[in-house]
């Protein structure tokens, strides 16, 4: 899985809508695309654009590059010029690159029709009635009314056919828990994250506001080139940038808090929600910069829960896991440590990876979102990150065992024969060693929750607290047999 950080297709060119009887000139439908000619074959769409290091209880897959890289700005691609005067060039649509992603030239425009000739008129209306409707249905679901409408006035061309929206736009109001009231309250609090290494290696992340004395949580991999001696940024969404430091990162869980130098007042933190009580099917809200795109919303579901996920920052860098909250809600490169939402605003995870298409499993790609994307649970995320103000220093709980990492195992996390530098894999003093467990045991549940490998056991040891007591189900010798566990603790990302 590549965290959160993963080009786009080039849009098939729509072709010049034909020509209505006496038109003044183009018309174009709600979504801004011109109305295709039945009768005239359609330009066919152009091609789309082929779209860790081990932790002391074992070995993970290869990290995987997890923050947008700062975009660079690419030429306009220009479409065909006009032909016989109509309809007028349109403007240059910017072509969007950085982050892997392919360019996104503007569509092209096709050469008019010729003008439709004329049928008899069997009535006076009869001709303007076509006009007027060809007009409507390009204009998108304006209605056949209105058609009618202009027809039974008279047909001087100097009547507008111009429908006004009751009341004005200062009257009309959102209902509380519409997508935009709730993307109209958090956006404030939502800022991108510029981050600038000293070797010059950048990248463009999210993050939001914690509390009022301006600290910032996002992704570790967000900040992590810059973390040491690197330069970072805030940006608003009302366009104010301020300085940035980091308080403290926690690799393993891929979670950072951020200090702003000089924090404004009127700093509003958004409210944290409870992930735990989140069920499949609850509304989500993402906001973040994909593709360096400031104050992007997407919405979506909460598709699964409790997913396990290893993923890393392509830096030759320790996995971080995670239980993850699955969404469908688009996420892309760049919104990684943006907030998802629930539908009251709530923040209930931290947005930090996708599937990619390119791999068929979660590695590197430069594809973009395919409706599959993991938070951190904010539940989690909010421990974390109260510790990294506390003391800078993440804490993580253990069972004190060196499991096998192979995401592919089959039936349970293995206990290892060795341990880390030849020591033992279950020292008689740790957790597990205490509990009776011992090298070669395959542990097959954590409580309630199934264990199908390494990685998917550190994910749910993961979700406790050091002191917490778990129950571990494991077979020995074709045996099953369960044993309590205190998780002990370790500090810090080097030990």
């Amino acid at each position: 899985m590549s965290t959160e950080n993963e080009g786009t297709a080039v849009p098939a060119a729509p072709s010049a809508p034909p020509v209505p009887v006496a038109a003044p000139g183009p018309a174009s439908d709600s979504t801004g695309t011109n109305a295709v000619d039945p009768g005239r074959e359609q330009t066919p769409p152009a091609p789309e654009q082929p779209v860790h290091n081990p932790t002391a209880q074992g070995h993970t897959p290869e990290p995987q590059p997890g923050y947008m890289p700062v975009a660079q700005p690419h030429a306009a691609v220009p479409g065909p010029g006009p032909a016989a005067g109509w309809p007028p060039p349109p403007p240059a649509h910017p072509a969007y690159g950085g982050g892997g992603s392919g360019d996104s030239g503007g569509p092209a425009w096709g050469a008019p029709m010729p003008p439709v000739p004329p049928g008899p008129r069997r009535k006076r209306t009869g001709g303007l009635v076509a006009g007027v409707l060809a007009a409507a249905l390009v204009a998108g679901g304006v209605g056949g009314g209105i058609g009618y409408w202009a027809a039974e006035r008279n047909d001087s061309p100097t009547d507008s056919t111009t429908v006004s929206a009751s009341g004005t736009a200062e009257g009309f109001k959102r209902d509380p828990g519409t997508v935009a009231a709730v993307a109209a309250k958090a956006l404030p609090s939502v800022v991108t994250i510029e981050a600038q290494g000293g070797d010059g290696e950048g990248g463009t992340g999210t993050g939001f506001v914690y509390d009022k004395q301006g600290h910032i949580v996002t992704n570790n991999h967000v900040v992590a080139s810059a973390a040491d001696g690197g330069e970072l940024s805030v940006t608003f969404s009302n366009g104010k940038k301020y300085d940035a430091e980091v308080v403290g990162r926690a690799e393993g869980y891929d979670v950072a808090v951020l200090k702003l130098k000089s924090a404004p007042a009127g700093l509003a933190p958004l409210p944290l929600g409870d992930s735990d009580k989140v069920a499949v099917g609850d509304s989500t809200i993402a906001i973040g910069a994909p593709f360096g795109l400031s104050n992007t919303v997407t919405t979506g579901i909460i598709s699964a829960k409790n997913r396990p996920v290893a993923s890393g920052d392509g830096q030759n860098s320790k996995a971080s896991y995670m239980s993850a909250l699955q969404t469908d809600a688009s996420i892309n490169p760049g919104n990684s440590g943006g907030p998802l939402l629930d539908a009251r605003g709530a923040v209930i995870g931290i947005n930090s990876a996708i599937q990619s298409a390119g791999t068929g499993g979660f590695g590197q790609s430069q594809a973009g979102s395919i409706g599959l994307g993991f938070a951190i649970p904010v539940n989690q995320a909010k421990t974390v990150a109260q510790q990294l103000i506390k003391t800078g220093e993440p804490v993580y709980p253990v069972i004190g065992a060196t499991v096998s990492m192979d995401p592919k195992s089959d039936g349970g996390a293995v206990i290892a024969d060795r341990g880390t530098g030849g020591t033992a894999a279950v020292p008689p003093d740790s957790p597990a060693g205490r509990a009776g467990l011992k090298a070669g045991d395959v542990i097959t549940k954590l409580d309630d929750r199934v264990i199908d490998s390494g990685p998917t056991l550190i994910s749910e040891i993961w979700t406790h607290k050091p002191g917490d007591k778990v129950t571990l189900t494991y077979e020995r010798d074709g045996k099953t047999s369960t044993a309590e566990v205190t998780l002990g603790q370790r500090k810090g990302d080097d030990s």
